[in-house]
């Protein structure tokens, strides 16, 4: 996710929205099954939170 910073905004938006959907299916898959990766969702929690930053620090720098 390092390459966050060379993405443009379009990207980072698609991507977040990506992720989001992501991890409500991870969320919905493991209420009836037990899922064997837990970490899937603490690693989507984390890209979503790295994209969030980016966002928020172009908006505040006005990039």
């Amino acid at each position: 996710m390092k390459n966050l910073i060379k993405k443009k905004d379009s990207d980072l938006a698609k991507l977040l929205k990506e992720k989001r959907e992501g991890f409500k299916s991870f969320r919905f898959s493991i209420t009836g099954t037990k899922t064997r990766n837990v970490k899937a969702g603490k690693a989507l929690k984390k890209d979503i939170a790295q994209i969030l930053t980016e966002i928020n620090k172009r908006r505040l720098h006005g990039k």
